[in-house]
């Protein structure tokens, strides 16, 4: 992409330097006034501006077209020229994001280098963004629960409107990739999604980093904000946001505007905003640490994020596709799940959930063999306390109990963690531990396990599916 825009009052400098440019291989468009400049680039923005400072019979000033240029493509590199350049105009374009500042009568060998040098800045910013795009472009719902299958359905309903969402689920279950999948698959798709950690954020830095700040010394840092403008903007852990962000966020919802830290103009900007919290947002509330009309606007849609726990069904192929995962990004080997592993797999505890089964996948590729099925014991580095590698270790409350009581207590927790890694059908669960379904169910009455609720449990799945 090597267009570039030629704004100056004088018809023979622009088009002396356009014929300098094309002579070095680029394109240019040419431009004398400020309606014509804005038309050019509201038409089709150039990759890179040089501007004129003083242009006469102009509604606006060089100045004026460079602060509206940054408000609406702050990507695009601006070079400004003058023949009354000095220090004060210099600071003050560069104060409103101007890439550099050339006096004349220039250098052409000057001006080359300045283009060229703001050309590569301006490649840069754009590969760093197709790179977050992609990432957010492949961002792939993986799953095939009843659950999964009752959030994706949300999600893509909310992929055709522009309607705020609010995700809520517990830490590692995948709020994010929930995010990107509607940002992926949205009219959006091809502007920027920007994450705003709340969390990790410092509360005397948030309002920086949301609405950037201007400085003589800096001059203009765009913030994540105006970073997302055309695109989405995702709140991440939004309950951790100070109070006083919070105001200013729910003001930039109701103006789509709002003020850098130290600037005085307005900047517009166009967002979609997903939300995203593990916290109980009406306990905040009612505890004075979230502002009620802030989460009335963020809270259009809600949609639940399920924990792994609630969808074992999908363990399997969230693992397979770790491994692959690992195997293109990082070489680690492509290497297959045992039976039992998957097994395992489904009848562990996941506090993490997606994010520690991730994890998990990925330490057995790193420390496992390179070749050969993955199995049990290569996941021992997760299992609880009390544990030994490879060995057999009874629990103390089995070590203590007669045979007849330790087997009854055994078969009951293995019965119920197939129960729960087959989420409550009894049907799957009999056929895996080969026993017909109404000697299973005379089995777990005799264990004092409660039939009729699993079966409560498994009918309130289906009717979520």
């Amino acid at each position: 992409m090597n267009d570039i825009l030629i704004v100056d009052d004088e018809r023979d400098i622009r088009e002396l330097i356009s014929e300098i440019l094309i002579d070095e291989g680029y394109t240019t468009r040419l431009a004398g006034n400020s309606d014509e400049a804005m038309s050019q680039v509201n038409a089709d923005p150039p990759a890179l501006i040089i501007l004129d400072i003083w242009l006469k019979d102009s509604r606006m000033d060089g100045i004026g077209i460079l602060m509206a240029v940054k408000r609406g493509n702050p990507d695009i590199p601006v070079v400004i020229i003058s023949g009354h350049g000095n220090v004060e105009i210099a600071v003050a374009a560069i104060k409103q994001g101007a890439y550099d500042f050339i006096e004349k009568p220039f250098n052409i060998d000057q001006l080359l280098v300045v283009i060229r040098r703001a050309m590569e800045a301006s490649r840069l910013r754009r590969e760093n963004l197709e790179l977050r795009r992609r990432d957010a472009t492949t961002a792939e719902m993986i799953g095939q629960s009843n659950a999964f299958r009752a959030m994706k359905a949300q999600l893509e309903k909310v992929t055709r409107s522009n309607g705020r969402v609010m995700l809520t689920g517990p830490a590692g279950s995948g709020k994010e990739v929930a995010a990107r999948f509607i940002h992926a698959n949205s009219a959006r798709a091809s502007a920027p999604f920007v994450s705003v950690s709340s969390a990790s954020i410092e509360p005397e830095r948030m309002e920086e980093v949301l609405f950037g700040r201007e400085s003589p010394e800096r001059g203009v840092e765009p913030g994540l904000l105006e970073q997302a403008h055309g695109g989405v903007v995702y709140l991440d852990e939004v309950g951790d946001m100070p109070l006083g962000t919070q105001s200013k966020i729910l003001r930039v919802l109701v103006e789509q505007q709002f003020t850098r830290v130290g600037g005085a103009d307005k900047v517009r900007v166009d967002l979609r905003v997903i939300s995203a919290t593990t916290r109980d947002l009406s306990a905040e509330i009612a505890a004075g640490r979230f502002r009620q009309e802030l989460y009335d606007r963020l809270n259009v849609v809600p949609i639940s994020v399920p924990p792994l726990a609630e969808r074992r069904d999908d363990i399997p192929v969230l693992a397979r596709a770790f491994i692959e995962h690992f195997h293109q990004s990082q070489g680690l080997p492509l290497r297959t799940l045992s039976d039992v592993a998957e097994a395992h797999l489904q009848t562990m505890v996941w506090p993490g959930n997606v994010r520690q089964l991730r994890n998990v996948i990925e330490r057995a590729l790193i420390l496992g063999e390179s070749n050969g099925a993955i199995e049990p014991a290569e996941f021992q580095a997760e299992a609880a306390p009390g544990d030994t590698d490879g060995g057999f270790t009874l629990s103390a409350e089995l070590a203590t109990l007669p045979l007849r009581e330790a087997r009854e207590l055994f078969e009951r927790e293995y019965l119920l963690a197939q129960i729960n890694r087959f989420s409550g059908n009894i049907s799957r669960t009999a056929s895996f531990v080969g026993m017909e379904r109404s000697a299973l169910h005379r089995k777990l009455k005799s264990l004092g396990v409660n039939t009729a609720s699993l079966s409560n449990v498994r009918t309130h799945q289906r009717a979520e599916g």
